[in-house]
């Protein structure tokens, strides 16, 4: 319902030809770790209550799963685990749900999703213009909660309303235009009201469902989930009607030769395709001006969109121009500047998904430290392991004061480790080592704790993208391992600590490796931006009008 559609046409008329593709190991990660966050949560609500639940046995086929579902709201179970409506033949409608409850003051049943990730945060602090409506996990009694904020899920209200839309074609569906979620933390359930999304879900579904049968086109265009997609760089192969040359062409051969549809990658590329330096949102807007190409970008001359909400419209332009020229960056200012100071600490961490940070990785002096656990998370050891790593990074800091020096620790898109320090001196709050709340803000706020990747957005316009795998290569750094990135690491951490085998040394050396690589690529970027890159990189005079 959210995602791209013309990867939901491609995967509706080419059903088979994936089959033989390696699925993502970052997917398939995810989704073993959504299928065991959804166990763990039934068997805690079940052993709270087992008379109120009727489980709907897994192993069943699609079919006798319906019906045992069908039977069990018939019967009017209080709780429902893992039940499956029936499909709807007219509609394509089909979908499973985690929790179907009883509403005992309505009548009907009220949707629970049970999903891995976060779906509240905590409120600091307490006035606020509004406060979501959640229920407490084994009982339900919604009302309106002050400690958390909502965090806004789109695609968890889509699923609700679609679950909702089924309930109440069987009449089955609770008056009340709600549905629930229990997310990652698991502590609550969030009540999402349903009244304001069901028209939207209306209006998406008929859209999708006539894009499935094919009664509606579609075009590539590039999108964040692009990233990930088997499309992207894989063409479905499926036959096509082709024009008279290439008809006369075969029969000339003498033989029947299928032409394929090219990978999204290859045909937005041969049609030098908007999104390839506007994607998402961006290329919907310049297509609402008749900007189709990169070309027709980069020869505007008009004055900017009055609906474009993207940044300053000229650097996108720019941009544009940019890639046409083969320019990775182009200079925002005439002069290139980073801090720096007599001290300089680069850090990069290592996560699992959400269960904890493992690795601390830094570089003082051209030497790597880590400060790592490999006990599998979540696990205590985490704790031992921040804590010295914050210890030895405050006791650096300390020292280059004392010694009346300037010192800077230096990251890479800070959202990462930024979550992560507060979310490890909330979780270990007390033991050794382990800073407080404030403490972690007082550093964090200060001029001393440096993100790059701000360095980089401020300074420069990108139009091959901002990550650190596209940057730093600029600057001439090289990872040693041609596999390295965020997803692979997923993979490579199971084998280390022995998720699902015998434990792997081999790849802590590699995460080691991968981690290493990182901090030293922060370290190369920092000292070009101070030195080589006003020179090396060309300015936005340069791509002028």
């Amino acid at each position: 319902m959210i995602g791209c559609r013309h990867r939901l046409r491609l995967d509706a008329e080419n059903p088979g030809v994936l089959a033989e593709v390696r699925e993502d190991p970052g997917v398939q990660q995810r989704r073993d770790a959504a299928t065991a966050h959804r166990t763990k949560i039934r068997d805690e609500l079940v052993a709270a209550a087992p008379d109120e639940w009727v489980v709907i046995d897994p192993e069943l086929r699609g079919g006798a799963k319906a019906a045992a579902t069908m039977a069990a709201i018939e019967s009017g179970a209080a709780r429902i685990w893992g039940g499956l409506l029936p499909q709807e033949t007219d509609t394509g409608r089909r979908g499973g749900v985690e929790i179907l409850l009883r509403d005992e003051d309505r009548g009907g049943y009220i949707p629970i999703i049970v999903v891995n990730h976060k779906v509240t945060d905590p409120r600091r602090p307490d006035p606020a213009d509004f406060h979501p409506l959640t229920s407490n996990l084994f009982r339900w009694q919604p009302s309106r909660d002050k400690t958390v904020k909502l965090r806004p899920q789109p695609r968890d209200q889509q699923r609700l309303a679609h679950l909702y839309r089924m309930l109440q074609r069987y009449g089955m569906a609770s008056p009340a235009l709600i549905g629930g979620a229990i997310g990652l933390v698991a502590d609550r359930i969030l009540v999402h009201d349903l009244t304001n999304v069901l028209a939207d879900y209306d209006q998406r579904y008929a859209d999708r469902i006539a894009v499935v049968r094919g009664e509606l086109p579609t075009q590539p265009s590039k999108v964040p989930e692009c990233r990930q997609c088997p499309w992207w760089v894989r063409g479905p192969g499926a036959q096509r009607p082709a024009g008279p040359e290439a008809e006369g062409d075969r029969a000339a051969a003498g033989a029947q030769q299928p032409e394929t549809e090219p990978s999204c990658e290859a045909t937005l590329a041969q049609m030098r395709d908007v999104s390839l330096v506007a994607p998402g949102s961006r290329a919907d807007v310049l297509r609402l001006h008749g900007i189709e190409t990169v070309d027709e970008l980069a020869a505007w001359e008009g004055d900017d969109p009055e609906d474009w909400q993207h940044g300053p419209f000229a650097e996108t332009v720019v941009t544009a121009r940019a890639w046409i020229d083969g320019a990775p960056l182009v200079r925002r200012f005439e002069q290139v500047s980073v801090r720096r100071a007599d001290v300089e600490i680069d850090v990069d961490l290592e996560s699992y998904q959400e269960d904890g940070a493992y690795l601390w990785g830094t570089l003082l002096d051209d030497v790597y430290r880590p400060f790592v656990t490999w006990d599998p998370l979540p696990t205590e050891d985490e704790g031992r392991s921040f804590g010295e790593f914050w210890t030895w990074l405050m006791e650096r800091r300390a020292e280059a004061h004392a010694a009346g020096k300037t010192f800077a620790a230096y990251c890479y898109s800070r959202t990462a480790e930024d979550k992560w320090l507060y979310e490890s001196a909330r979780r270990f709050a007390g033991r050794p080592g382990i800073p407080t709340h404030e403490e972690v803000r007082a550093f964090v706020d200060s001029k001393e704790w440096v993100d790059m990747f701000q360095a980089v957005t401020e300074q420069f316009i990108c139009p091959n993208g901002k990550g650190l795998k596209k940057i730093a290569p600029v600057a001439g750094f090289g990872w040693r391992d041609p596999e390295a990135g965020g997803e692979a690491s997923m993979g490579w951490y199971r084998r280390a600590v022995g998720y699902d085998d015998a434990v792997d040394m081999s790849q802590r050396t590699r995460l080691f490796v991968y981690n290493e690589d990182d901090v030293r690529a922060t370290q190369v970027l920092r000292d070009w931006m101070s030195t080589r890159a006003v020179v090396e990189v060309p300015s936005l005079a340069d791509f002028g009008r």
